[in-house]
Parts: C-alpha cells; structure tokens; sequence
C-alpha cells in the first residue's frame, strides 16, 4: 500500500496490474508458451545435431523443446538464488 503524506493508503495502489482481472504476468507468461509451441511446430524438418563426440538425427522441434525445458529449469535455480 502507499500512504499519502497525510498518512491515508491510496484506493488501488494495493492491486496489481490486470487486464479484465487478470494479472498482468499470467497473461505474459501465456503468450510466451503460444509463441513457444507455435514456433516449434513451425520447425518440423530433422536436422544433425552435432554434440562433442557423436552426432543425432532428430526433429527440431524436439532438440527446440529441449534447450526451452533446459532454459526453464535453469531459470527456476536461478530465482531463488537471486531471492536470497
């Protein structure tokens, strides 16, 4: 809450950002996942995915799921070392 200088909270300044009551983030992180999936269903071809001694065949899609899932739990460990 923010108090004004005469000690009185501002109606609404408790609230978060929301559009038609939801929150601001939820809607981010929604339209993050849709372009996620639109985007690895746009790349379907197989592709060599070279790794340091050995190479593999797979679609792209999935090594593109992969290095999001990665990203993801690398972001996860990140937060709550940041919190602390």
């Amino acid at each position: 809450m923010t108090k004004t200088s005469g000690g009185s909270s501002t109606p609404g300044s408790d609230k978060r950002s929301e559009i038609a009551g939801i929150p601001t983030r939820f809607i981010a992180i929604g339209a993050i996942v849709v372009l996620a999936v639109w985007f690895l269903f746009a790349n379907l071809d197989k592709v060599k995915i070279q790794f340091w001694v050995f190479t593999v065949t797979a679609p792209l899609w999935i090594a593109l799921l992969a290095t999001l899932l990665a990203g993801a739990a690398l972001g996860w460990l990140l937060k709550g070392r940041r919190s602390r």
